[in-house]
């Protein structure tokens, strides 16, 4: 297999020179290493009228129009989700030409096929159509010429982040030229990298840093994006940061085969087939599976955070003794508290563990922060039957719970439903968890204190929110904690608690010899 092996931004939370004329042709073991820095590159090709996936082995192969047409469904429009139109935009790419669907709310997606180069230091990716002398390309991309103005047949401008519709977030996106280009014969257009494998561009910029849009906006719609290549494929990363490497490298490692490349930190020439700037994503937090070849839905990207967390989960048992006492607690149910400090926090936590625990949990309280080993939070979620915690980007860790076992009890604020239900109670549900929402009552909430019994903020919410993003953020996500009404929670825990022990007993009686 050709690949390279060559040593040689800005980030808004919510939440060199060419080397010319070197080429590098290494055969290398498609594993990787996944703490190190290279380049990404893939290519995924709409196929709306077919679901027939076709992948080409051969990287030199220019005699197939379609060497590695990739077929998955279109995108929802609206944030809600509610499209499920079959969109023939891009549904076929020839050579030598570059195919951008625009029509979708949430992202851009460009299709780019033919002899393709990027160019970090303009921040541009060319696109060459082979022509008569193809079977000569690698030779010719070898030997190093006079760069002169090539004709420029089509321009497209792409910000690869799902986030399209929000303007202020995708103003700091860095932006990329897609630029085709016919080939002058007297011009050579030497590369420093070939790869045999497809690349897909993305950005880790915006609210990276914010562990829901961390999934939302990224590793599931890479997962969406790039599953259907059975890992050969190379991810080229826009606003790379280290950290989020580290942090992610376990999935991306279950993604693709390669090491990733920092798009604007390696000025090296990669040299690609076939390439696709840009993520789909469906809706919140989760895989629709009739928008995906082979039906895959939320719970396989589910099956695959198992497999890129076992290893290290297995090591984490062995070397934290997590097991405490398996023979003695294995009869009684594990409930997860995820706990916050400042706003949201609950205020009667130790109640609340007390209270768990009468009712017969084995009650685990989670802090989690930014340094947290995300194998760690992993381990614990996955072992658990039930988790409880207030509305905020935490909830994204309902992903790490077991499907059709495991029960989620959301805290829900004053001000937060909307919130609440969209971006974790349904997308728990589709999961497969048993979603138990808890809406908090004013007198629960530390905004009680502050406001008269008759003002909107208690009496209104959705008054307030309809002013707009800032009037949520100050008042309700910021300044608001909450007291938990025990005997009235204490309902949710029951039932949470029953439905447990009713799942574990099917389980056991399945298990029994007939």
């Amino acid at each position: 297999m050709v690949h390279h092996q060559r040593s040689n931004h800005n980030q808004l939370k919510m939440g060199g020179d060419e080397e010319a004329g070197t080429l590098v042709l290494v055969w290398t073991n498609p594993g990787y290493y996944r703490r190190k820095r290279p380049k990404l590159f893939s290519f995924l090709l709409l196929s709306l009228l077919s679901c027939t996936f076709i992948l080409a082995p051969y990287f030199f192969s220019f005699s197939s129009p379609f060497s590695h047409l990739y077929s998955f469904g279109v995108q929802n429009e609206g944030l809600a989700g509610n499209m499920d139109v079959i969109s023939p935009i891009c549904s076929s790419i020839s050579n030598g030409t570059i195919c951008c669907d625009r029509s979708h709310f949430r992202s851009d997606i460009c299709f780019m096929k033919g002899d393709i180069r990027t160019h970090s230091p303009t921040s541009s990716v060319f696109l060459y159509p082979y022509g008569d002398g193809a079977k000569n390309n690698v030779l010719s991309m070898v030997d190093a010429g006079e760069e002169e103005e090539d004709d420029e047949i089509q321009h497209e401008k792409i910000k690869p982040y799902t986030r399209k519709w929000e303007t202020s977030v995708m103003d700091t996106i860095d932006e990329l030229d897609l630029i085709s280009k016919r080939r002058n014969p007297g011009v050579r257009h030497p590369c420093d990298v070939i790869h045999d494998v497809p690349a897909v561009i993305f950005s880790t910029g915006g609210y990276t840093g914010n562990v829901y849009h961390e999934f939302n906006d990224g590793i599931i719609p890479l997962y969406i994006t790039s599953q259907q290549f059975n890992k050969k494929v190379v991810f080229v990363i826009l606003e790379y940061h280290i950290w989020w490497v580290m942090k992610y490298g376990d999935i991306l490692s279950h993604l693709s085969g390669y090491p990733p490349i920092d798009f604007n930190g390696d000025n090296r020439t990669h040299c690609f087939t076939e390439v696709i700037s840009g993520l789909r994503i469906h809706d919140e937090l989760t895989v629709d599976p009739s928008l995906m070849e082979n039906n895959k839905s939320i719970a396989d990207f589910r099956d695959l955070l198992d497999r890129a967390y076992e290893p290290r989960i297995e090591g984490l048992a062995r070397d934290e003794q997590a097991q405490e006492n398996m023979q003695n607690q294995a009869r009684r149910p594990k409930l997860v508290i995820l706990s916050r400090n400042g706003s949201r926090a609950i205020t009667n936590e130790k109640a609340l563990v007390k209270t768990a625990e009468e009712i017969g949990f084995r009650v685990r309280v989670l802090r989690p922060q930014p340094t947290t080993e995300l194998a760690k939070i992993y381990m614990e979620l996955n072992s658990s039957d039930a988790m409880i915690g207030v509305h905020g980007a935490a909830m994204t860790h309902l992903l790490f719970m077991r499907p059709g076992c495991s029960v989620f009890i959301q805290v829900i604020p004053l001000g937060t439903d909307w919130a609440a239900e969209t971006y974790y109670g349904e997308p728990a549900k589709k999961l497969g968890l048993k979603y138990i929402g808890y809406k908090i009552s004013p007198r629960e909430s530390s905004l009680f204190d502050e406001y008269k019994k008759d003002d909107p903020v208690l009496r209104d919410p959705s008054s307030l929110n309809q002013k707009g993003w800032e009037y949520t953020k100050k008042i309700y996500l910021e300044r608001q904690t909450v007291k938990l009404d025990m005997p009235r929670f204490r309902k949710r825990l029951v039932r949470a608690y029953e439905h447990i022990t009713r799942i574990h007993r099917k389980t056991h009686l399945r298990s029994q010899p007939q």
